[in-house]
């Protein structure tokens, strides 16, 4: 699987992801995430517990990653997708939500779902674009107390 997507004279290389690839993915992990996974967890999510792992490159230099896994095995799970910050708001994340939704559903996924921050406003603006609808509140989900919109949408 590889595809390149022409942004602004920036093609935009999608691909999956090796383990190669993990010290980068840690660092926008890092600059993304007030609470990042511990980088043993993100190891994991590499190896083994993420089905479908994406980065996107940009003139071979890894601006973005999604983790996603087939849950029940027809429901698709939005595990974790970050941007470098530098990189933001060019159609990347888009990009990564795109393709990964494409290959869950040609895995025989018949919808997809995340967690987001109820205070990540432009992530919960890219998934409503993207046809996903707040299906709950999680109230204190995340390790420092905040709550999560539960999204999700139909493949």
């Amino acid at each position: 699987m590889e595809s390149d997507i022409l942004q602004k004279k920036k093609i935009i290389k999608l691909r999956r992801a090796t383990i190669n690839d993990l010290p980068a993915i840690q660092r926008i992990e890092r600059l993304s995430f007030r609470d990042p996974y511990p980088p043993y967890y993100t190891r994991a999510l590499l190896e083994s517990l993420a089905d479908i792992s994406l980065i996107a490159e940009i003139n071979e230099k890894i601006v973005g990653y999604i983790f996603s896994r087939i849950e029940y095995g027809d429901t698709g799970h939005i595990i974790s997708i970050a941007v470098d910050p530098r990189w933001r708001r060019r159609g990347i994340g888009k990009a990564l939500m795109l393709e990964a939704m494409k290959l869950l559903k040609n895995a025989g996924c018949e919808s997809v779902y995340l967690e987001v921050r109820v205070s990540n406003h432009i992530a919960i603006n890219l998934y409503r674009n993207l046809g996903f609808k707040i299906i709950k509140r999680i109230p204190r989900y995340y390790r420092d107390g905040e709550d999560a919109f539960l999204m999700q949408r139909s493949l």
